[in-house]
């Protein structure tokens, strides 16, 4: 079961990329909750939450809600004020986010505001949360609010924090991503990502793509080759040459990047999916593109000395 205390404020990790929440009441005490898009790799899919994100580099989190909750809704809220700090801590008690939570007044109808991201908005009254899938940390926040419905600061300007300590079954996750390795005549084969990809736009990567419902590494990278390229290659001729183990700040889902190469494969590529790539070329070694994508680069460069493996984004 989840466990909430109080906390006192700790000072932000260097390293850390904190995220922000708005917690929007309206006068009948209401609260303003977001259901989050469900089957997609992101933080508490499926679940209602706050609105909110992480921050970006140079920004305040002052900032980060300002810009989060424009993004996401269109709303400009006046007088957001920190309420709590959310604290999530593993089941060793180490820290793992912190999420900086702002207060403030809304009246409009959810139908009303416009919704750029997610499923739905919803006016909540607090009775009924019980009955919902709520994310640990936003039913926390609720229950803090119910206690001390106005912020309470110390001297410095910081909220109270709320610790929240994951169960078992709530374990870090990671995504899996397949990458085909495709080297001929010294050189490795390279898609130019389309201008209104949501990844990684006019930036070079190789093929790849996120395994589905069912499918082992090997079939997915199959799958996905065929789809991308039109080549076609066999899991007998496929050989897992490199790992790279993500931590993204601007996800809350670390990625196991899998890189296979192939000894053989049959075909020439083609562009098949033009709003994903619009060129493939191949790229002698010694001679990469600029613009290419930072894991994929990593990826390169480390099997050409060899290595097997890569961690980008860890402390260590």
């Amino acid at each position: 079961m989840t466990s909430i205390e109080s906390a006192a404020p700790q000072p932000l990790l260097t390293t850390e990329v904190p995220g922000t929440a708005a917690l929007l009441v309206d006068d009948d005490g209401r609260y303003l909750l977001h259901l989050r898009d469900a089957n997609k790799p992101i933080w508490q899919a499926g679940r209602w939450s706050l609105l909110g994100g992480n921050t970006e580099p140079g920004e305040t989190c002052d900032e980060a809600m300002v810009r989060e909750l424009r993004e996401e809704t269109g709303l400009t809220v006046p007088g957001l004020t920190p309420f709590v700090t959310v604290e999530t801590v593993d089941t060793d008690g180490r820290l793992k986010y912190r999420t900086i939570v702002y207060l403030g007044t809304l009246n409009r109808p959810a139908h009303e505001i416009p919704l750029h991201e997610g499923i739905q908005l919803r006016w909540t009254d607090a009775a009924e949360i019980v009955h919902m899938a709520l994310d640990p940390g936003t039913a926390a926040v609720v229950h803090e609010h119910r206690k001390h419905p106005r912020p309470r600061l110390d001297s410095a300007g910081r909220p109270p924090a709320l610790r929240i300590q994951e169960t078992a079954a709530q374990r870090e996750r990671s995504i899996v991503g397949v990458h085909l390795y495709l080297e001929r005549d010294g050189a490795v084969l390279l898609g130019e990502r389309a201008p209104e990809s949501a990844f990684a736009p006019l930036i070079w990567h190789v093929p790849a793509g996120h395994r589905e419902a069912g499918e082992s590494a090997l079939t997915c990278l199959i799958r996905e080759t065929a789809e991308e390229t039109g080549i076609t290659v066999h899991a007998s001729d496929l050989a897992l040459v490199h790992v790279v183990d993500v931590r993204d700040p601007g996800s809350p889902v670390p990625r196991m990047q899998l890189f296979f190469a192939a000894s053989r494969w049959q075909g020439e590529p083609q562009v098949l999916e033009p709003d994903r790539c619009t060129q493939w070329r191949w790229w002698p070694l010694d001679a990469l593109p600029g613009q290419l994508v930072e894991y994929t680069r990593a990826a390169l460069t480390g099997i050409a000395r060899g290595d097997t493996y890569t961690h980008m984004g860890w402390a260590a």
